[in-house]
């Protein structure tokens, strides 16, 4: 895999995750978010993705999450991607490296990461496109 492979941007198609035994579980910012992506060929990265359907949590729980989004610097490692944080909608994933795993298929950039969500271990998936269109 080359740079210039992930370099450009890239709309959010799916965001879910899969539980232990790869059952498709909603992601955590409901159903159809949006999402862009930037990787720059100077090694520059943006994610920023949002909530589009309204939250189902009743009133009295914690505001939800509508929003998740990093910049940072990015390199690849074999078939992994890693994103060094710099600026941050958590104060928790600042000055972290977040690696995620690469697959390309079907002309769709799709990646991978373990997180610890709702006190189990679930694989996170990001599928993004090239194309222009908002989904």
């Amino acid at each position: 895999m080359e740079r210039s492979d992930l370099s450009g941007v890239w709309h959010l198609s799916a965001f879910h995750d899969l539980g232990p035994d790869d059952e498709r579980l909603e992601g955590p910012l409901g159903p159809g978010p949006r999402g862009l992506l930037l990787y720059s060929d100077d090694g520059h990265m943006s994610v920023s993705i949002m909530r589009t359907a309204p939250s189902t949590r009743p009133p009295s729980t914690p505001v939800p999450l509508d929003f998740m989004g990093y910049a940072g610097r990015w390199r690849l490692d074999g078939d992994r991607v890693i994103h060094s944080v710099a600026i941050t909608h958590t104060p928790r994933l600042r000055d972290t490296d977040e690696t995620r795993e690469v697959r390309f298929g079907d002309g769709r950039l799709s990646l991978y990461g373990t997180v610890t969500a709702g006190g189990r271990t679930v694989r996170r998936v990001l599928e993004w496109d090239r194309t222009g269109e908002w989904r």
